[in-house]
């Protein structure tokens, strides 16, 4: 287990303590122990403060101190924990964007920092996919983890997508909440293997016992519901030609560049998933 996850489990279980504690039937015993636990919080508070003053005024490389302390995995969730950490909310929002542009690229889409206000995150989509609505969901899903992974401090995110061809707009409300619900470790799987997969090749592997269509094309590698659009089969036996991925029992075709989109049918499209590649490892995020 790692250190940053058993720290994300000794918080659920603090969390549930206080929920017992207020649950409790005498009101003094609940006034005195959530006060408990404000001094002990302030008192850490302070003591945290201090060794980084400490650290930062005795050291001629203070500064870079400081930094390696909030790039480790733990002390950045500690120093959140408490207020601490040395980037601002505006500065991390950027490290968390600059994290997903190029899966965001990889579907022919960008991402523009509107405004941060109180807390609360305003994003623009942009590019050829934006408003079709399963890539604004895969989209969503992998802006939703960049952000709660580097900020899960802010009030809350919305991602405004403007359609390029329809000229609509559309506007996706994230509640804060899902911090602790969709975006959480648990939520991205492992695929073992993929990562050996040949240029312009297709193959089937299952996560989490559900059959996901894997492709790469360069460098950069897709994923896919099973399932065409079209006829309802199984995608498994599909064939790629260039972008083109084309189902083996009706011979519909979809662009695995622009997010699934049909070539023969626009109007339909394969349902993508998030899909990161981090440190060789592909992981990939499913409803």
């Amino acid at each position: 287990m790692s250190d940053k996850k058993e720290f994300k489990q000794n918080l659920e279980r603090i969390e549930s303590l206080v929920n017992t504690i207020e649950a409790s039937a005498d009101p003094n015993v609940r006034k005195s122990a959530i006060e408990l636990m404000q001094c002990l919080m302030d008192l850490n508070a302070t003591g945290i403060e201090r060794i980084m003053s400490i650290a930062f005024e005795n050291s001629p490389n203070g500064g870079e101190i400081i930094d390696k302390i909030a790039e480790d995995d733990l002390a950045e969730s500690l120093l959140l924990l408490y207020g601490l950490h040395p980037l601002d909310i505006d500065s991390r929002v950027m490290k968390a964007l600059d994290k997903v542009r190029p899966y965001l690229q990889s579907h022919k889409g960008n991402v523009e920092l509107v405004g941060i206000t109180d807390g609360f995150v305003r994003l623009k989509l942009q590019g050829s996919c934006d408003g079709c609505a399963s890539s604004a969901m895969t989209l969503k899903l992998a802006i939703e983890e960049a952000i709660y992974e580097f900020a899960p401090d802010i009030a809350g995110l919305q991602v405004e997508g403007v359609v390029e061809e329809k000229k609509l707009s559309q506007f996706v409300q994230i509640d804060s909440s899902i911090k602790n619900s969709v975006i959480k470790d648990e939520g991205w799987k492992e695929v073992n293997g993929l990562i050996s997969l040949a240029d312009g090749a297709v193959t089937s592997i299952e996560v989490s016992k559900r059959p996901i269509t894997f492709c790469r094309i360069g460098e950069t590698f897709y994923a896919y519901n099973d399932t065409c659009p079209e006829c309802g089969n199984s995608m498994q036996n599909s064939s790629m030609k260039k972008s083109a991925l084309t189902c083996a029992s009706c011979q519909g075709s979809f662009d695995v560049m622009r997010a699934g989109r049909g070539l023969d049918k626009p109007n339909l499209y394969l349902e993508p998933f998030p899909l990161l590649i981090e440190q060789g490892q592909a992981k990939i995020a499913l409803p």
